[in-house]
């Protein structure tokens, strides 16, 4: 059946085609598309052009961008969106700002005495509530690897909570999904961690402690893990991840575990 959106998106993709030489440089550069069926891999290239083209980037000085630069951006953007249709997921925000470096941010915050505290934050990333994504450029340039750590995929699970409001931890789920089934293993994981770090601060925690920060911070951080470092999240919180997989549709340990295994490794 002929579908007017459709014919517009292939328009679009057509006028905006991608060298498959520098296709295939992002994908190298990004461990983590690893696996990709052929079908998903076209998905996620044409898919990253329309991000591109629907979000402007904004480069602060000291941020060169090119084709290549921005597609490695948009990928890692438009991966977790790879099963969850055509919804507008990326909806409340326009802009993508890049700054040089890790930059200081204002922050407030009311003690449980009702004392105000603000103080100037050294943040390499920001999502706002209608507003734009802040981004720090070394930090996008050391995403992409199975190593836990996804700057990206972050902050934009964070615009992924905002959907229905203030970051609470709680995106949208989808209807075959249970509020009570997310809050329950979220949350036993979360105090998890908030009592190893009340024990020991210094301790050497399974996941990043910022996830301990508070219920916003937990999901995007467990979103990073996710789709970089799924073994360790299972291992650590395996219904944090049976969620996460339930929500994003994906099955990223399954994944990694039919990459070939590097055979200059060694066993010990």
């Amino acid at each position: 059946m002929w579908s007017l959106r459709d014919w517009r998106r292939r328009r679009t993709l057509t006028r905006h085609p991608v060298a498959p030489q520098v296709w295939q440089r992002v994908c190298e550069r990004l461990p983590i598309l690893d696996g990709l069926s052929a079908e998903q891999d076209g998905w996620l290239r044409d898919n990253s052009v329309l991000f591109l083209l629907a979000k402007r980037l904004t480069a602060l000085p000291g941020v060169e961008l090119d084709d290549e630069q921005r597609l490695f951006l948009a990928a890692q953007a438009q991966l977790p969106l790879l099963n969850l249709g055509d919804l507008n997921w990326y909806q409340g925000f326009h802009e993508i700002v890049l700054y040089p470096d890790d930059f200081l941010s204002p922050q407030r915050h009311r003690d449980t005495s009702g004392i105000e505290h603000e103080w100037d934050g050294e943040h390499s990333g920001e999502a706002w509530l209608q507003g734009p994504v802040i981004l720090a450029w070394p930090g996008v340039l050391s995403s992409g690897g199975w190593d836990g750590y996804n700057l990206v995929i972050h902050e934009l699970a964070h615009k992924l909570d905002m959907l229905n409001g203030d970051a609470n931890g709680l995106p949208p789920l989808h209807r075959d999904m249970r509020t009570s089934d997310w809050a329950d293993a979220m949350q036993s994981a979360y105090d998890d961690l908030n009592r190893q770090l009340d024990h020991d601060p210094d301790c050497e925690t399974a996941i990043d402690p910022y996830a301990a920060e508070n219920p916003a911070e937990f999901f995007a951080v467990t979103s990073e893990y996710f789709f970089s470092a799924p073994d360790l999240l299972m291992t650590a919180y395996p219904k944090v991840y049976a969620q996460l997989s339930a929500f994003y549709r994906q099955d990223t340990l399954a994944r990694l575990n039919a990459l070939p295994r590097n055979p200059d490794a060694t066993n010990v």
